[in-house]
């Protein structure tokens, strides 16, 4: 089960340009590209005509044309040009794609995948050290088969780390974690863990204080699929931000920035980069085993105790979210509509024309049945 009406960190700034980029999300396409004004456009990579794909067309100016009848898309998704019209045959209002609200932030675009206006939408989660001086930060990716809910609960799960990462930083002759409070917000929610860890290793071994008996250690998610990780060393920190981006119901694709305020030098960023990879790869045999492969709705599906207490309220979240309508079902999609997967998610965009508000409420915009009503 997927979830709408969030930002989602799609891509690297940096991998978006003038070209059509096609990028896949909660099993579905998109398609990137910046306008003349150096701007992200994002829309649903489907033409309405005859579901050409409009990341193997091409760019003019700040609009975007599709490969197979050549029809031509605004960025706010309205088609603006039907090349096998006769002159002055008007293009009907119900042509258009979809187009999703961009952000570009912490090096990553942001696209609000749902139709919520503006001033309801949940904000982007907070990273305040990007781009602060003393602070060094690097990106990179890593694949995962396995659903985004168990990605994301591995990473604000604390009491796996002695004996996941018992060759890393945990401590299995020391595996009790302390009770700790979970701090909640509208979308998000954390806790603070003093964790008794074995000294860094290699070119870290320095930074830590030896007078410290156990390293705070905070963890946060922000809904739906984006967690924090904080350690403090002392006079040392390192922070690992995390997007979980679910592709399908089998992989997910983690985006990550790594910000270090100690060892800044640019030289230290392989060895930060091999860290970080190791902790993944430790993580990703354990999470691909994982069955269910996503997280049951179900709270007493699954046995809890005291140190889930974080899980936990990331699963009431989770609910909370289903529970508004929010949820995005594929296998309904699936059984449905015969395999066929080729939807888009309403826009705020579709919301803001009368007609076609009043065909969506209406079902004549082709939909699937159980995933908006």
């Amino acid at each position: 089960m997927f979830l709408k009406n969030f930002w989602y960190a799609s891509e690297l700034s940096s991998a978006v340009t003038s070209q059509p980029k096609r990028i896949m999300l909660l099993e579905q396409e998109f398609v990137l590209y910046r306008d003349t004004r150096g701007q992200v456009v994002a829309l649903s990579n489907l033409c309405v005509h005859r579901g050409g794909v409009l990341s193997d067309g091409w760019v003019e100016g700040d609009c975007i044309r599709c490969p197979y009848h050549g029809w031509k898309y605004r960025a706010d998704g309205a088609c603006v040009e039907i090349p096998a019209n006769q002159p002055g045959v008007p293009i009907p209002k119900k042509a258009r794609v979809d187009a999703y609200p961009v952000q570009e932030k912490y090096g990553w675009v942001w696209l609000f995948l749902g139709d919520l206006p503006e001033a309801e939408r949940p904000p982007l989660p907070p990273l305040p050290e990007f781009g602060t001086p003393g602070w060094r930060a690097i990106h990179g990716e890593f694949k995962w088969n396995a659903h985004y809910t168990r990605v994301v609960e591995n990473s604000i799960d604390i009491a796996h780390a002695p004996f996941v990462h018992a060759t890393a930083f945990g401590n299995r002759e020391e595996p009790q974690i302390e009770e700790y409070k979970v701090h909640l917000e509208e979308w998000s929610g954390s806790a603070s863990i003093n964790l008794k860890a074995t000294p860094p290793k290699g070119l870290w071994k320095c930074i830590r204080r030896q007078d410290l008996p156990k390293v705070k250690t905070t963890l946060t998610f922000y809904m739906p699929n984006v967690t924090r990780l904080e350690v403090d060393l002392g006079q040392s920190k390192m922070i690992a931000f995390n997007a979980h981006n679910p592709i399908d119901d089998h992989t997910t694709l983690t985006q990550w920035i790594m910000l270090r305020n100690f060892i800044t030098c640019p030289w230290a960023d392989g060895d930060a980069r091999r860290r970080h990879l190791r902790i993944f790869r430790q993580d990703q045999r354990v999470v691909e085993a994982q069955r269910p492969q996503q997280l049951p709705y179900d709270l007493t599906a699954e046995l809890h105790v005291p140190a889930d207490a974080l899980s936990i309220a990331y699963r009431k979240l989770c609910r909370k979210c289903l529970d508004r309508g929010w949820g995005i079902d594929t296998h309904t999609i699936r059984a449905d509509d015969s395999g066929v997967r080729e939807i888009v998610i309403p826009s705020p965009a579709r919301r803001q024309i009368p007609e076609l508000a009043e065909a969506w409420a209406n079902k004549e915009v082709p939909r699937c049945k159980g995933v908006y009503n």
